[in-house]
Protein backbone atom coordinates (compact mmCIF):
# COMPACT_ATOMS: atom_id res chain seq x y z
CA UNK A 1 0.00 0.00 0.00
CA UNK A 2 1.41 3.39 -1.02
CA UNK A 3 2.02 6.12 1.51
CA UNK A 4 -0.09 9.25 1.42
CA UNK A 5 1.54 12.62 0.83
CA UNK A 6 1.03 13.47 4.50
CA UNK A 7 2.72 10.23 5.61
CA UNK A 8 5.70 10.86 3.32
CA UNK A 9 6.01 14.43 4.61
CA UNK A 10 5.87 13.27 8.24
CA UNK A 11 8.58 10.67 7.58
CA UNK A 12 10.77 13.27 5.85
CA UNK A 13 10.46 15.69 8.77
CA UNK A 14 11.24 12.93 11.26
CA UNK A 15 14.48 12.13 9.38
CA UNK A 16 15.66 15.76 9.52
CA UNK A 17 16.50 15.40 13.22
CA UNK A 18 19.34 13.04 12.27
CA UNK A 19 20.29 14.58 8.94
CA UNK A 20 23.48 16.36 8.00
CA UNK A 21 27.09 15.30 7.57
CA UNK A 22 27.65 14.41 11.23
CA UNK A 23 24.16 13.06 11.79
CA UNK A 24 23.50 15.68 14.45
CA UNK A 25 20.38 16.87 12.68
CA UNK A 26 18.95 19.98 11.16
CA UNK A 27 16.48 22.48 12.58
CA UNK A 28 13.63 24.21 10.80
CA UNK A 29 13.67 28.02 10.60
CA UNK A 30 10.52 29.84 9.61
CA UNK A 31 10.65 33.64 9.77
CA UNK A 32 9.74 36.83 7.98
CA UNK A 33 12.41 39.20 6.66
CA UNK A 34 12.18 42.77 5.51
CA UNK A 35 12.07 43.13 1.75
CA UNK A 36 15.49 44.81 1.91
CA UNK A 37 17.04 41.86 3.75
CA UNK A 38 15.32 39.32 1.51
CA UNK A 39 16.55 40.98 -1.68
CA UNK A 40 20.06 41.28 -0.22
CA UNK A 41 20.02 37.60 0.72
CA UNK A 42 18.98 36.68 -2.82
CA UNK A 43 21.74 38.86 -4.31
CA UNK A 44 24.39 37.38 -2.03
CA UNK A 45 23.35 33.83 -2.85
CA UNK A 46 23.38 34.59 -6.56
CA UNK A 47 26.77 36.33 -6.30
CA UNK A 48 28.39 33.33 -4.61
CA UNK A 49 26.44 30.73 -6.58
CA UNK A 50 24.97 29.06 -3.52
CA UNK A 51 21.56 28.72 -1.94
CA UNK A 52 20.11 31.26 0.44
CA UNK A 53 20.33 28.60 3.11
CA UNK A 54 24.08 28.30 2.52
CA UNK A 55 24.55 32.08 2.81
CA UNK A 56 22.64 32.17 6.10
CA UNK A 57 24.59 29.20 7.47
CA UNK A 58 27.92 30.78 6.48
CA UNK A 59 27.09 34.13 8.09
CA UNK A 60 25.72 32.60 11.26
CA UNK A 61 28.59 30.18 11.83
CA UNK A 62 31.21 32.81 10.94
CA UNK A 63 29.80 35.21 13.53
CA UNK A 64 29.56 32.44 16.11
CA UNK A 65 33.19 31.46 15.46
CA UNK A 66 34.26 35.11 15.77
CA UNK A 67 32.54 35.43 19.15
CA UNK A 68 33.90 32.11 20.45
CA UNK A 69 37.45 33.14 19.49
CA UNK A 70 37.21 35.95 22.05
CA UNK A 71 36.34 33.63 24.95
CA UNK A 72 38.17 31.04 26.97
CA UNK A 73 36.40 27.69 27.34
CA UNK A 74 34.79 27.24 30.75
CA UNK A 75 35.02 30.96 31.50
CA UNK A 76 31.96 32.78 32.86
CA UNK A 77 31.47 34.39 29.43
CA UNK A 78 31.60 30.98 27.74
CA UNK A 79 29.08 29.57 30.19
CA UNK A 80 26.79 32.57 29.72
CA UNK A 81 27.02 32.26 25.92
CA UNK A 82 26.07 28.60 26.07
CA UNK A 83 23.65 29.23 28.97
CA UNK A 84 25.51 26.80 31.21
CA UNK A 85 25.28 27.21 34.95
Amino acid sequence: MASTAAERQAAYRARRHNAGPQGNGERRLNTWLTTEASLALARLARRYGVTQREILERFITAEDDRILATMKPDSPEWDAYFRRR
